[in-house]
């Protein structure tokens, strides 16, 4: 998917929370600038949490509760993680199945805290504003999904 602008990543990211539910686990690469941070502020504004949404490189993780009785938003940044253990001292299992999990760097640490995710992963496209997003999912919960949940 070809997203030409910061707002279109955000509304896209709004159009992937209508597909999300308690216990998804979004793992996204790509690199520094990419638009990670801006698809999840899309993300959250769509599963109605409480905001703002800010890259949480420092603080690692976030949670956002939901405004609307929905699941809360787990935002975590892998980033600065050194390795398994530094994953394991997050604690991220201990809220994965009744949130919807998104760690941003997450690709090659994270994987294990769950059998089904969804990894997305955002290029640049070369002297352009324009990104490139692309969707894998893994395991069951998106086996019945097209490689691009939002086609269609």
């Amino acid at each position: 998917m070809r997203l030409a602008t910061a707002e279109d990543m955000r509304a896209y990211g709004a159009r992937l929370a209508a597909l999300l539910r308690p216990g998804d686990l979004l793992v996204l690469s790509g690199p520094l600038g990419a638009g990670k941070t801006t698809l999840v502020q899309g993300i959250a504004e769509g599963l109605k949490v409480r905001g703002p949404i800010t890259s949480p490189t420092f603080v690692i993780a976030r949670v956002h509760p939901s405004l609307r009785q929905g699941p809360p938003l787990v935002h975590a940044d892998a980033y600065r993680l050194g390795g398994d253990l530094e994953v394991d001292d997050l604690d991220l299992d201990a809220s994965l199945e009744e949130s919807v999990t998104v760690v941003e760097w997450g690709e090659g640490l994270v994987e294990g805290l769950a059998e089904d995710r969804l990894e997305i992963h955002i290029d640049r496209e070369a002297g352009d504003e324009a990104r490139i997003v692309t969707l894998r999912g893994v395991g069951s919960r998106w086996a019945d999904t097209p490689c691009d949940p939002l086609e269609g």
